[in-house]
């Protein structure tokens, strides 16, 4: 008892173990350590799952299922590993292995090593002012790493190893990589503006605290190559980025700008347009669902000419909806109204019969006098933005149809 060890690790915080040893190991721990102790041994326990094969074998020598661990780490690295063996292994329950998940880990270190050096490879002006459209991008990826370090610190909280792992793969993958980057890269051969490119080392350098847990090595290589670090600092020993307040306002704003987007460049694949050809969009707004303050954003990412605002339906356009708000691409002779016909007509009768499941709620009731007042708003909102989308529809339809007459 006297033992200064025994003082500083007695008692632990969390005990890793698997659940075949519950009872025959931790539960005597636990009685041992009141006994002797007068106290528990752990606060939590951690069970882990058994790792079994593709085909929910378990893995054992005689069955010749069970890869070499040394050779995994030779072909796909240690973090490739590491990462995949996080993949397949939700909390509690066993690891279904396959070797396409050492795979994804490794890709995903290539990610990461790709965007470094596409960073790194930007030369710094400091006499250009920054792009109105970086100034928007930084200032929604801030607000994106706040609401992903959030959900990461609340996962690890509650053990949610692997779902803590997938907040950072998708923030750094699909929001860093797939948008951020891609919206404030310079053209080519041209310099980029001091201001964005010390914000993008900045949220660079929370990124790698936030993946370093699960990826160590590759992450640490990095953060001393971004930036010049003291004798002695250490990625391992920095402080993991703070739980803040995110804006989700503005990261619902351009998720929503994110769709417009994304319609966009499916109008363009559908036609063959090809991405260098610049294209114009026109807005006509319905209500107050449209942020005309994201446009430089969208004219960058979709490879516009111009954005502008309308009052009236376009003809000989390709069109489609994002909430309430119509968006026109002036097509000319690329135009198939045959196939904008279908559409349009697909679309009439997804939300018609939108529009009819959510009047059946409205027509209930029994729904009406126990759903509390947010859900009926709710509802509400539905219906109200169904009936706008089926008159654009429908308006859009007639003025096809006159077009050919």
């Amino acid at each position: 008892p006297g033992n200064p060890d025994i003082k500083y690790y007695y008692p632990t915080n969390d005990l890793i173990t698997a659940p075949e040893i519950l009872f025959f190991w931790v539960a005597r721990m636990i009685i041992a350590g009141y006994e002797y102790m007068g106290d528990k041994p752990f606060r939590n326990v951690y069970l882990t799952g058994l790792v079994r094969d593709q085909y929910r074998r378990k893995m054992s020598k005689s069955l010749g299922n069970s890869p070499e661990p040394l050779e995994l780490i030779e072909k796909y690295g240690a973090d490739g590993v590491r990462v995949g063996m996080m993949l397949c292994s939700p909390a509690g329950n066993d690891l279904l292995y396959d070797d396409s998940l050492p795979e994804q880990g490794r890709n995903f270190a290539n990610k990461i090593w790709n965007a470094f050096r596409l960073v790194k490879s930007w030369k710094v002006d400091d006499a250009i002012s920054q792009p109105e459209y970086c100034s928007i991008a930084v200032k929604w990826m801030n607000e994106v790493l706040k609401k992903a370090v959030a959900e990461t610190d609340t996962c690890f909280r509650k053990f949610r190893i692997s779902e803590a792992l997938m907040v950072s793969y998708r923030l750094f993958w699909d929001e860093f990589s797939g948008w951020f980057l891609e919206i404030i890269k310079p053209p080519f051969k041209s310099p980029v503006d001091r201001q964005t490119y010390n914000a993008a080392i900045t949220v660079f350098d929370q990124l790698l605290r936030l993946i370093h847990p699960f990826m160590p090595f590759i992450t640490e290589e990095i953060w001393h190559m971004l930036e010049e670090r003291k004798e002695g600092e250490s990625l391992m020993i920095s402080r993991m980025p703070e739980t803040r307040k995110a804006d989700r306002k503005l990261t619902d704003q351009f998720e929503y700008v994110k769709e417009i987007i994304s319609s966009i460049r499916t109008i363009r694949a559908d036609k063959q347009i090809p991405r260098d050809e610049k294209i114009e969009l026109l807005i006509k707004q319905n209500g107050d669902d449209f942020y005309s303050e994201y446009i430089p954003v969208i004219v960058r990412m979709a490879g516009l000419s111009r954005a502008e605002i309308v009052t009236a339906k376009q003809e000989g356009t390709a069109s489609f909806m994002v909430k309430t708000t119509e968006f026109y691409v002036p097509l000319g002779s690329k135009l198939d109204t045959e196939s904008e016909r279908t559409r349009i007509k697909t679309d009439l009768d997804y939300y018609r019969g939108f529009l009819e499941s959510v009047m059946k709620k409205l027509n209930n009731e029994k729904f009406m006098m126990n759903a509390p007042a947010e859900v009926k708003e709710l509802e509400m909102k539905k219906k109200n933005d169904a009936e706008t989308k089926i008159r654009s529809l429908e308006e859009a339809l007639k003025l096809l149809e006159k077009s050919q007459s």
